[in-house]
């Protein structure tokens, strides 16, 4: 245990709070209990969730506790972190699905002998009613409505339900149950943490201290990274499929990702950042295969790549799929199921990820029968 640590960690996070509290304890070799809560609301982990992950990593190998809260509880509820409108309640058979995939993947980057797995039902489901009148009592409505898509949406006028309050609440009381030291998380989070301290402190505990990284936008460049929005890079796709979408993410985003989740430090990405962009995306693309597929999948990926989008090469092994006249690209990739959605198929078409007969097109473009559409590892005879 050292301060090297701390050292790493300032060069990574947006914030840390507070600075040389943290500091000290590392350069103490203070044991510590860190957390990071994931609400499973989705089936898979994405490359975004990278970025906190291998924060945990460096403080599990210089000798610390990680606590993963896995958020079933508050899953149900919705984290209303940056959000516009209330999310929908989940079910418990959702929540525990999601779950169970969650616990798969998180070895990918974690050392599951140094981790420790908590779910939140664990006290939160536990509470009866006096005990959330006195969590509730920990701090005021005012304060809560402070975070800031709490108040735009009052002053937009948009409904707050009742039971997003809570969230916070839950959240914050999740590192009074564990005892937490440290927590970590996205720059959406900062609320959450520094609440998580007010409430640590109404229960009489030292206040955790916290640090927040840098949000990984998805493929299309502008929102964050999200299964809802169908811009993610999931972590155990296909190797062909992890390849292809980050080689379709725009060049500006190339630099962020490479010291986001590359895995990649200091003079090891010096020789990337000086290729040109195409040649640093692609190396990008190598090395996040080979980080969750190993090396041997890098490789196929690439090769694969290079045969169909370099050199435009269409397999002989295709699908056949009839339509009655020339249609467009957008409901084609729907009705083949390649996109699950309009905005779905509208973006990968904007992002250069749809190509007939060899060639990009755009979302306004058509086909008719004879033409081969090819998009994300498939190929689609039209008859």
């Amino acid at each position: 245990m050292s301060g090297a640590l701390f050292e790493r960690l300032q060069k990574r996070a947006v914030e840390i709070h507070v600075e040389e509290h943290l500091r000290a304890r590392l350069e103490r070799g203070e044991p510590l209990r860190v957390k990071l809560g994931l609400d499973p609301t989705a089936p898979d982990l994405h490359v975004g969730h990278l970025v906190p992950l291998d924060v945990l990593r460096e403080f599990q190998d210089d000798g610390h506790t990680v606590v993963l809260i896995v958020g079933d509880f508050t899953a149900m509820i919705g984290d209303p972190s940056g959000r516009s409108e209330t999310r929908p309640i989940l079910t418990r058979e959702q929540v525990d699905a999601a779950a169970r995939t969650y616990l798969e993947q998180i070895h990918l980057v974690l050392d599951r002998e140094r981790l420790e797995v908590r779910r939140n039902s664990e006290w939160l489901g536990e509470m009866k009613g006096a005990d959330v009148l006195r969590l509730l009592g920990k701090a005021t409505l005012q304060q809560v409505l402070q975070r800031e898509d709490f108040a735009d949406r009052l002053k937009a006028g948009t409904p707050i339900g009742a039971h997003e309050i809570l969230y916070p609440f839950n959240q914050a009381y999740d590192s009074v149950a564990i005892h937490a030291d440290v927590e970590i998380g996205g720059t959406d989070q900062l609320f959450n943490l520094l609440f998580g301290r007010e409430i640590q402190k109404a229960y009489g505990q030292e206040p955790q201290d916290i640090a927040v990284f840098p949000l990984l936008e998805g493929t299309d460049g502008s929102l964050k990274m999200g299964k809802s929005l169908g811009n993610y890079i999931g972590l155990t796709e296909p190797p062909e499929e992890i390849y292809g979408k980050t080689m379709s993410i725009p060049d500006t985003l190339t630099e962020k990702y490479l010291r986001l989740v590359s895995g990649l430090e200091g003079k090891q990405l010096e020789p990337i950042l000086a290729m040109k962009p195409r040649d640093a995306k692609a190396a990008l693309a190598r090395r996040l295969v080979n980080r969750l597929h190993g090396e041997e999948a890098a490789s196929r990926a690439e090769a694969d790549f290079v045969s169909q989008f370099v050199r435009k090469e269409i397999p002989d092994q295709k699908e056949e799929h009839e339509i009655e006249g020339p249609t467009d690209i957008v409901s084609l990739l729907v009705a083949t199921g390649i996109a699950s959605t309009r905005g779905d198929a509208r973006r990968l078409a904007e992002q250069g990820g749809v190509r007939k007969n060899g060639e990009k097109v755009e979302p306004t473009a058509t086909a008719a029968a004879g033409d081969v559409i090819s998009a994300r590892r498939r190929h689609v005879l039209l008859k």
